[in-house]
Order: structure tokens, then sequence, then C-alpha cells
């Protein structure tokens, strides 16, 4: 049997009703007294925390499954597009009735009728083919995986791109234009410029000339917002397709469906030979787990994936073991960059004479002197008051006795007027006190204790008897 997802939720469900029920009786006591009872349902029982570490840790392993399998679907999604186009432009070429052959090598009958889209028949599945769709739903997914993939935008902030989100920046510095990409307030109600590599280019462009189809002017859309349950107002949106005699904003659920198909065609396997399965979000988290690994500053990234907080962004990261070692590495090699170099030569036979003698003389009387090597004694070798020295539990007797003489001589020089001397002792005493309980503890945490061994033989004589 597998774990119920939403476990946590229902429980909090529950003492959440409790927990009204509770106070509801303490405002109404005559209706709502005699319903109240202990909560089944625990405080730890509604803890996330484990099931968030899981849910990160499952993420994390679909990152590190899809990074290294995108550059073979961005190839993919590439083909099949360059073979939708060569074949559709194929069957529209193709008399009708006559066959021909696709890139894949496969041989199909161009059908006949008066349509503006291409159909083909394919004799070994005895099945229709719209080609016009196949080369449309090729582009869209070839389109998104790439838009994405460059720049780490939400599902919802790439459909709501605009003929009108493009940006000129001109650098204060050299006075070059730099192309910027305006993405639009969507979860966080706050928008954000990116910046638009040349292969970001190239893709927006097929977009904008495709959507365009030889017009002047890009049609006006309204999409309809799924989470906010509103149309928009009719702008020239990037992502919409001819859907018979009107244009409309492309949908999340098409963007699914083209997504869907692309990877059924690539033929992607994961480790256990499964198929791979990419979401749009999934092309988020790969885009910040390559920011980072490719050194590009935390809050640089979060800035640009358009994050409040840098830790939502880290959350977003898969790290992998080697990226630990090599920042770690790195982190190593910076930090002696800016020591001495002596520091790192060979120590001399003196020197590590030296060395050694330091340990040797670490042992005194009542425990272990635990200064670094190469430091001086600030308390001019007065152990007892020293908070440096590991007291020894076998001193103890020793330290009692020590502490005794301390008290005789505080009776002492409170007898003889020696105000200083009583303060020393005093501390003395406070210090010694302080170590003689350190023994104690760790006296007491070391004892063994002797659990004998189990004696069966009264239990054998009970049962013996019995029958």
């Amino acid at each position: 049997m597998r774990p119920r997802v939403n476990a946590h939720t229902v429980f909090s469900w529950v003492r959440t009703f409790y927990q009204d029920l509770a106070r509801w009786a303490a405002d109404e006591p005559t209706r709502w007294g005699p319903w109240v009872a202990p909560c089944p349902v625990r405080n730890s029982d509604t803890d996330h925390s484990k099931n968030r570490s899981r849910r990160k840790a499952a993420m994390d392993q679909r990152t590190r499954t899809l990074l290294p399998a995108l550059p073979a679907l961005v190839k993919a999604v590439e083909r099949q597009l360059k073979d939708a186009q060569t074949c559709l432009v194929t069957g529209r070429e193709t008399p009708a009735g006559a066959p021909f052959t696709t890139p894949a090598g496969e041989n199909l009958l161009r059908r006949a009728g008066v349509s503006s889209r291409v159909y083909a028949d394919d004799p070994a599945t005895g099945r229709r083919r719209d080609l016009t769709v196949e080369e449309e739903r090729a582009f869209w997914a070839w389109a998104i995986v790439e838009v994405l993939r460059h720049t780490g935008m939400r599902i919802e902030e790439a459909l709501e791109l605009t003929h009108h989100s493009f940006v000129a920046y001109q650098l204060p510095t050299t006075g070059e234009i730099v192309p910027m990409l305006q993405v639009a307030p969507s979860k966080l109600d706050q928008e954000r410029l990116l910046l638009v590599s040349p292969e970001l280019g190239e893709v927006l462009t097929a977009i904008i000339h495709r959507v365009r189809r030889g017009q002047q002017a890009m049609p006006l859309v309204s999409a309809y917002d799924s989470l906010e349950r509103l149309w928009s107002a009719p702008m020239p949106f990037l992502f919409q397709r001819r859907c018979g005699p009107e244009d409309r904003a492309i949908p999340r659920n098409y963007i699914y469906t083209c997504l869907n198909d692309a990877l059924a065609a690539s033929g992607l396997t994961g480790p256990g030979d499964e198929q791979l399965r990419y979401t749009p979000h999934d092309f988020r988290r790969i885009f910040v787990t390559d920011a980072l690994r490719s050194g590009l500053p935390p809050h640089i990234a979060a800035r640009i994936c358009g994050h409040r907080m840098v830790d939502t962004t880290l959350g977003y990261a898969a790290i992998y073991p080697e990226d630990v070692i090599n920042h770690h590495r790195s982190f190593i090699a910076r930090r002696r960059s800016l020591r001495p170099s002596e520091e790192y030569r060979e120590p001399t036979a003196q020197e590590w004479q030296d060395f050694l003698a330091h340990f040797e003389l670490r042992k005194v009387a009542l425990g272990v002197c635990a200064r670094d090597f190469g430091t001086p004694c600030v308390h001019e070798h007065a152990c007892i008051r020293c908070p440096v020295l590991r007291p020894d539990p076998e001193q103890m007797p020793r330290l009692e006795e020590i502490h005794a003489n301390l008290l005789d001589r505080l009776q002492e020089a409170k007898e003889q007027g020696w105000l200083g001397e009583v303060a020393a002792i005093e501390a003395s005493l406070a210090a010694a006190e302080q170590k003689l309980a350190a023994m104690r503890d760790l006296a007491t945490r070391h004892t063994t204790v002797h659990l004998g061994m189990p004696d069966f033989r009264s239990s054998a004589g009970r049962l013996d008897a019995e029958q």
C-alpha cells in the first residue's frame, strides 16, 4: 500500500476543527461545551518539515535526471521541427492521391480534397494524418523549450509575452543598445527585465515571423487567465495560433500536449528505461541549477527568476556532490592565496621537535592543558584558574586536597586582614569548585554499569511445574 499523499493536510483539517470547537466553547459554553474533546491528532502529526524535505529531495533527483538529457531534448525538438516542415512542404507539393516519402522514411499518400490543411493517409497504420497540425505542434514544442530553457520563466509568464515586451536599453558607458525582455507581473506582482541572448533572439524572431504570417502587424487576441478567471484586453501575444477563421491565444494545456508529443517522438528514457517527462516548471529548476553551477551569484539568479528571497532560489537548485567538492577546494585555494607562502613550506627538524615537545608539555598535575601551539600561558601556570585546562577525573583527590588547602588559607587571610589575598584566594576557590564539578560530571558519565546476565532458570522451573 502506498502512503496517502495529502495525509498532513487531512491531519491539519482535523486538528483545526478540534481547536475551533475549543474556541467556540470558550465563547459559548452552553452550546459548544459538550462537544469539546481532546484532539486525537498531535501537533507533531501536522509537522510538514519531513514532507518538505522528501519533496525537495524528489525534486532535486528529478532535476539531476532531466538536466543531462536536456541537450538531447533540444536536438530532438529541432530535428522534429525540420522533419515536420519538410514533410509538410513535400505533402503540399505532391498531387492528390500520389505517394511521397517523409524524412523518417514513412510512405504516405496525399489525400484528395480542397482544404487549407494538408492531409495524408498512412498505409501502414490505415489512419489519416494532419501534416499541418503536426508541423504546428512541432514548432510550438520547439519554441516553448527554447524560451523556457533560456529564460527560466514561469509558464504563465511565457504565455503572457507580447510584442510590446521588447525593451531597448542603452548602456551608459559605451552607448551600446542591449535588447531586454520585460516580464509582466504574475505570481509576486512585480515585473522584471531579462537580457535577450542571441539564441533567444532568434527564437523570438521565428515566433513573431510565424504569428504575423506576412502581415505588417501582429494580430490582437484576448487570453483567458485560468488563475484570475479573467479575460485580458486584446494584445499582440507571442504565443498565439490560428484556429479556423480566428486567432487565439495558446492555452497552457496546449503547451503540455506539444511537449508530451515531442517527448514521445524523441524516445528519451530515464535510468529505469521509463519515458522522460518534462513539465514547464522543470525548465525553471534546470535553469537555476545550471546558472548556479556556472558561477552565477545566487542573489543575481534570484533577481532573474523573480524571487524575493535568495533561499527560494537556492531551493530550486539541485546540488551535486562534485559541486560541493569543487567549491570546497576552490575555497581552500582562495584562503591559501591570502596567507603568506612561508606558512606552507616544509618544517625543519627543529620546528618539528618543538611541535612535538609542545604536546609533551601539555600534561599537568590536574589534567591536560589545551592551549594552542606557540602560545604562552596567559595565567602564568596557575592551572586552577585557567579555563583551557581539561580536568582529569583521576586527579580528583589531588584537587580536593588543594580545595581544602585554599579554605584554610582563606580563613587565615581573613583573620590577618589580608583583603587582597582574600580576593585572590576566593577567585582560585571558585575555579577549583568549578573544576571539581567538571571532574564529578566526567566521572559519572564514564561510569560502567554492569547489567548482569539474564537468568531463565526460574521461568523454566515455573513452566515445568505448570506442565
